[in-house]
């Protein structure tokens, strides 16, 4: 995505030139003008990102010096919409504003942003209402952001699921906020709480709160999708002749795993059905792994060494 071609402009182009051209091509493409057509929707979003590059003399100074690939690589999605606010524009088209990107405020614990998963939402969601309406319909009201929040949760909230509160301050007001941890959550999902985000400042509905998982890690085991891997170290002798290990899962329930003789290292012995749950509605649960380590001492007694010279002599 090129943003000068996309507004139509030279890369000399003035910052009067640049936002000129904008306007005509919003005028042309808004969504108020083009309901139901999603071409025109995402030339929209296409072009409003390029202003919002362009407009910005820090960000346009990046992207005139890295190029479009290499600015993409030092801006994320969000990063361009920050501190971008349509609203002025919006306005002078006639089409009531109310849309905000790039808000700020502040969790008692983790973090946010407004915008939700797409800095359009608010004008999209509004187009269909507004459409043919002509400049005679006036503004209407705009839903509110969207926040993010980055929550972290234990291996073991993931194991039993939970209900955590969430204290949210707006305004300079705390709200708490409970939601509850479905079993088997993946690191990286996100929980959506409708009507949870801003206040709408035009008298809509509320944004929505999302909740972005990150799993902790944990000291003993570790996560390969619904099954759990634990780590035991045996020492050579063990290995080579075979033993029996007492293994705690991650509930606390005790096993005991014979290990064949002449295992290997990293070998993988399997507890099945004690692992995460696959999903919050069922019984069904991954399994536990046991990873074989062979512990080789650093350093050797002299009657280990005698014993170890023995062993290369036949062969081990």
């Amino acid at each position: 995505m090129e943003y000068y071609q996309l507004l139509g402009v030279a890369k000399t182009a003035t910052s009067e030139e640049i936002k000129k051209a904008y306007r005509k091509l919003a005028l042309k493409y808004h969504p108020d003008k083009n309901a139901g057509d999603k071409k025109a929707e995402e030339k929209f979003k296409e072009i409003s990102e390029a202003y919002a590059v362009l407009s910005d003399p820090e960000k346009r100074q990046q992207y005139d010096t890295f190029g479009s690939a290499g600015f993409r690589q030092r801006y994320s999605q969000e990063d361009i919409f920050r501190n971008f606010d349509l609203n002025d524009i919006l306005r002078q088209f006639g089409f009531g504003g109310g849309f905000r990107s790039g808000g700020t405020g502040t969790f008692h614990s983790g973090s946010f942003r407004t915008g939700g998963g797409s800095p359009f939402d608010n004008i999209f969601s509004q187009a269909g209402t507004r459409a043919g309406c002509g400049g005679g319909c006036g503004p209407q009201p705009v839903k509110g952001g969207d926040l993010t929040y980055e929550m972290t949760v234990t291996l073991e909230e993931v194991l039993h699921g939970a209900e955590k509160t969430v204290s949210l301050r707006q305004n300079g007001q705390t709200q708490n906020v409970s939601v509850k941890i479905p079993k088997g959550i993946e690191d990286g999902k996100r929980l959506r709480l409708t009507g949870k985000g801003a206040p709408s400042a035009s008298g809509g509905a509320a944004g929505d709160l999302y909740l972005k998982v990150q799993v902790a890690p944990h000291p003993i085991f570790q996560r390969q999708e619904d099954d759990l891997v634990v780590e035991q170290r045996i020492p050579f002798s063990e290995a080579c002749l075979g033993t029996s290990l007492e293994v705690t899962t991650l509930d606390g329930k005790k096993f005991n795993v014979k290990v064949p003789a002449g295992v290997q290292q990293e070998a993988k012995l399997r507890i099945k059905g004690h692992g995460l749950p696959a999903g919050p509605i069922g019984g069904h649960r991954g399994d536990l792994l046991v990873k074989i380590a062979i512990r080789i001492p650093r350093t050797l007694t002299p009657e280990q060494e005698e014993a170890i010279k023995g062993l290369a002599g036949v062969g081990l």
